[in-house]
């Protein structure tokens, strides 16, 4: 097995850590992600110890803050030449309306404008790589959501599930609108549903008592939901496949709606402005190089 050099935000538990613990068994490099530098280090240290694989990095920083994005990025790039997978499973539920520390809703803001910009910042490092793989956890909700541009940040009348559903969804549409920009060089973007996972972020979208019991009748342990994860990352069964979207390790369609080119591009084109990169992005670089075809805080990894 070629041993690959994988960065998994969010991984200090469930499904996160679970995906970190099991490709590090397989031997390759991990870097693992959280925003508690105690906790983080303390997990780096605990996975090295269960896998007996010394290549067990970690990096710090809040995904609800571009500058702790763009600092993260910066670290590694001063340790790493390349990248072989990037794994974007960082994810957050809150009940209640809050704001990033750059003013924007915050489920907007970790689940889809931190990993659209830490993905950008490491398209380089990704394209060094033989075969660059990124792998965006998405949920079956994305078929739910619908892009809001006239209230992106659910200024009139915040509802926890709808803001969700639209990060979920911009999940989605990100990484097809990658996958486009990126067709003829060595890196994939591929997106999926780990399955209903018992974990601390699903007990806070649940929400209701009697959600959470039937939750628990259906949802799946972290090391089942990492399984599509680990699949995408390191399985050659998917080398070359791009734009994709897997459930159970299985293409399946995705919401009609990810597949509208319009909306990707018009989404992308407000990520940018949000995260404050411009048309001289690398991913927007190679858009038009390749010719393209016809206060509480919710819980997060």
């Amino acid at each position: 097995m070629h041993i690959k050099t994988i960065l998994i935000t969010g991984s200090t538990a469930g499904i996160g850590r679970a995906t970190a613990e099991a490709l590090a068994k397989q031997g390759h490099t991990i870097i693992i992600t959280g925003r508690n530098p105690e906790k983080t280090a303390q997990v780096s240290e605990e996975l090295r110890r269960q896998t007996q694989n010394p290549n067990i990095d970690f990096l710090t920083g809040d995904f609800g803050s571009l500058d702790a994005v763009r600092a993260m990025a910066s670290v590694f790039l001063s340790r790493y030449r390349h990248l072989d997978v990037l794994i974007n499973n960082a994810g957050l539920v809150s009940r209640a309306r809050q704001l990033s520390r750059d003013g924007y809703e915050l489920q907007l803001a970790v689940n889809h404008l931190a990993p659209f910009l830490l993905t950008n910042l490491l398209l380089n490092a990704l394209e060094r790589s033989s075969a660059g793989r990124i792998v965006n956890v998405s949920s079956i909700g994305h078929a739910r959501g619908r892009i809001h541009f006239d209230d992106l940040h659910g200024e009139t009348g915040y509802q926890p599930r709808r803001a969700y559903y639209q990060a979920k969804l911009a999940n989605v549409l990100f990484t097809f609108s990658l996958a486009r920009r990126l067709r003829g060089a060595r890196v994939t973007a591929n997106a999926l549903h780990p399955g209903i996972v018992k974990t601390n972020l699903s007990n806070d979208y649940m929400g209701n008592p009697i959600f959470r019991f039937l939750e628990g009748l259906i949802a799946v342990s972290p090391d089942a939901g990492a399984q599509t994860s680990i699949h995408l990352a390191v399985s050659p069964d998917v080398e070359g496949v791009s734009g994709c979207y897997f459930v159970r390790r299985k293409r399946k369609d995705p919401a009609p709606l990810s597949r509208d080119e319009a909306l990707q591009d018009r989404l992308w084109s407000v990520s940018e402005a949000l995260v404050g990169l411009t048309d001289s992005s690398i991913a927007s670089e190679k858009k038009r190089r390749v010719p393209e075809p016809t206060a509480a805080r919710g819980s997060w990894a």
